[in-house]
């Protein structure tokens, strides 16, 4: 046993902390060095505890050598490796344990599948160039990773693997870097989710898979940047989740850069820093308060399906090009617009939202189709702008007057029974689909004005047919 290992032993029943430097050695330095197992032994109970002292390891600059492994092991005492240097990655899966630091350390990767953890995992500071590896751990007290930098160089293997975490404080990672992606799939936080000012970073694949994931109250990506898609299909946010300042860049836009349908959350703040690059999916989602600018969004959004119940960061002109993103046309987001604006007491922009949808449902109509929707916007907006219907009549009202006062028709009826005439009297005659006023029937108009007779025949039964059409709501979707 080398001198080191002798400070160590004789320090562990009192928790006395080895102070054997002040930075992670460069190299193994006989007088640093540690041998794992020797950790491991008093880890695992070698050494008898001291009646009123809290034994523990409690180590800063060592050189450890070998492999520290508790893989399974029931861990009574607190560990602590601070500025420490491992040369092998440590291996605690399946193992029980208090609480576990390994602060700005280094080491070639972390096991710890199935650990369960009374207190908490610390790995804050360190560089671990190599996975590291949570699936179905249980952190009792929370995880640590501030400031924790990742690496792996294989594009096929995860930097952090933790499936089925269950974290019960909160996972904090505040200016972490994890290259190499991070699976959080099934993961629970109840403590929350805490990754302000981190960079994920994986180019063309997931920077974050948190699929299935829960977290409680908040789930924090305050100036992150993301370089991958982030995945957060199906999670259940109970609380905010805020990109607020971030950077989300899909790395192509074609990819998606946040893809987060069929997810639950309280609120949703989608302010990054800077314009999104990649697509965005909120399809199918479910999201209490929505509050996102403009100026942000990505050229392509899917929307369909989304359901909220309040907007907050964008007007109405925005919020018409916010649906509209979507290289697919569906008609739920634009009633589910029409019915948020219509719940706040907007019923004029409800409508606008609705003439809208069926604007952009006739570009993907067939040329006959097109035309016939393309008349009733002009003629009646569908429906929801019927004033148009008059504004015509009453142009087309004028215009007749005008024509036939200047050219009156001629009589085609004996003088005991015909009518005075009337120009503006004979107009409606010929607007109005139905012999109304008797005029039509008694006057013939002459020359040129005749075709404005036909035209304003034709132009009463379009108008009746288009104002039918459009109140009636004939021709909508259902």
């Amino acid at each position: 046993m080398s001198d080191a290992e002798r400070r160590l032993w004789a320090a562990f029943p009192t928790g006395t902390r080895v102070v054997l430097g002040d930075e992670p050695p460069a190299g193994p330095d006989p007088s640093r060095i540690i041998r794992a197992e020797v950790i491991s032994q008093l880890l695992l109970g070698a050494h008898e505890p001291r009646v009123g002292y809290v034994p523990a390891v409690r180590l800063s600059g060592a050189y450890i050598i070998g492999t520290l492994d508790l893989s399974g092991g029931m861990v009574e005492y607190e560990l602590l490796l601070t500025n420490c240097r491992l040369s092998e990655a440590p291996d605690f899966s399946n193992a029980q344990t208090r609480q576990l630091r390994l602060s700005d350390c280094r080491m070639p990767g972390f096991d710890g599948g199935g650990l369960r953890a009374d207190g908490y995992l610390s790995l804050s500071g360190s560089v671990i160039e190599g996975p590291v590896h949570l699936p179905r751990a249980q952190l009792l007290g929370g995880f640590r990773m501030n400031g924790t930098r990742i690496t792996v160089d294989d594009p096929a293997r995860w930097a952090l693997f933790a499936g089925s975490l269950m974290v019960e404080v909160g996972l904090f990672g505040r200016e972490c870097e994890i290259n190499g992606g991070a699976r959080l799939v099934g993961a629970r936080m109840n403590g929350g989710l805490y990754l302000e000012d981190a960079v994920l970073r994986n180019p063309g694949r997931l920077a974050l898979d948190g699929q299935n994931m829960v977290v409680e109250d908040i789930a924090e990506f305050s100036r992150a940047t993301t370089i991958g898609t982030v995945r957060l299909r199906s999670a259940r946010i109970n609380g905010t989740l805020s990109f607020s300042l971030s950077r989300l860049d899909a790395g192509a836009p074609e990819r998606m850069a946040l893809h987060a349908s069929h997810m639950q959350a309280d609120e949703l703040l989608l302010m990054p820093a800077e314009k999104i690059r990649g697509r965005v999916a909120l399809s199918y989602s479910r999201i209490a308060l929505i509050m996102d600018l403009p100026e942000y969004w990505p050229d392509e959004l899917w929307l369909n399906g989304l359901s909220y119940e309040t907007l907050r960061g964008a007007d109405f002109k925005d919020r018409l090009s916010w649906i509209s993103r979507d290289k697919e046309f569906y008609l739920q987001p634009y009633e589910q617009l029409a019915s948020w604006y219509h719940g706040i007491g907007h019923d004029d922009l409800a409508r606008k939202v609705q003439l809208a949808k069926m604007r952009a449902r006739r570009r993907r109509l067939h040329p006959i189709g097109r035309g016939w929707n393309l008349l009733l916007d002009w003629t009646v907006g569908y429906g929801y702008r019927p004033w148009l219907a008059f504004m015509w009549f009453g142009v087309l009202v004028a215009a007749g007057t005008v024509v036939f006062s200047a050219n009156p028709p001629k009589s085609i009826k004996p003088g005991e029974e015909q009518p005075d005439f009337h120009a503006l009297v004979y107009t409606l005659d010929l607007l109005i689909p139905i012999d109304t006023f008797g005029q039509q029937q008694a006057y013939d108009p002459q020359g040129w004005s005749r075709w404005v007779a036909y035209a304003l025949i034709a132009a009463g039964w379009i108008l009746a047919t288009a104002l039918i059409a459009g109140v009636t709501r004939v021709l909508r979707p259902n």
